[in-house]
């Protein structure tokens, strides 16, 4: 909400706005990623935040978040590659799509496209039809 209100504070359109939430994932080596309810939120580190626990909690704490309206969507980063991409594939990506909250398909060429974001006016390119 602080951002929106930022946004029209200084004359864009906040609904034009798009938060993204930046997000470790740990899915664990079996001690947690296989039992709903162990996950809990995300917690602080120097990177950023954390989350750990396993794909269900993961789907669970993102629609939760979708539902709440705190973010239009999230960036992943798996904490181990090997192990978590798959887990986030296989496990979190199908429950979200069950949900409607994750896309079945990439609707244009760019983020911006799947996003849904008009494209600004670029403020270099010469007026066509101006002396």
């Amino acid at each position: 909400a602080d951002l929106r209100a930022s946004a029209a504070a200084h004359g864009r359109d906040p609904d034009g706005l798009r938060v993204l939430a930046a997000l470790d994932v740990d899915l664990g080596a079996g001690e947690y990623g296989a039992h709903p309810g162990h996950g809990g939120g995300p917690r602080p580190t120097p990177r950023g935040p954390l989350y750990r626990g396993g794909p269900v909690d993961l789907a669970e704490l993102i629609a939760r978040w979708h539902r709440e309206g705190t973010v239009d969507g999230f960036h992943l980063t798996p904490v181990e590659p090997d192990r978590d991409l798959e887990r986030l594939v296989n496990g979190t990506v199908p429950l979200l799509q069950h949900r409607g909250l994750f896309r079945t398909f990439y609707p244009g060429s760019t983020l911006r496209d799947h996003l849904g974001l008009a494209r600004p006016a670029n403020r270099y390119a010469v007026a066509r039809g101006v002396s």
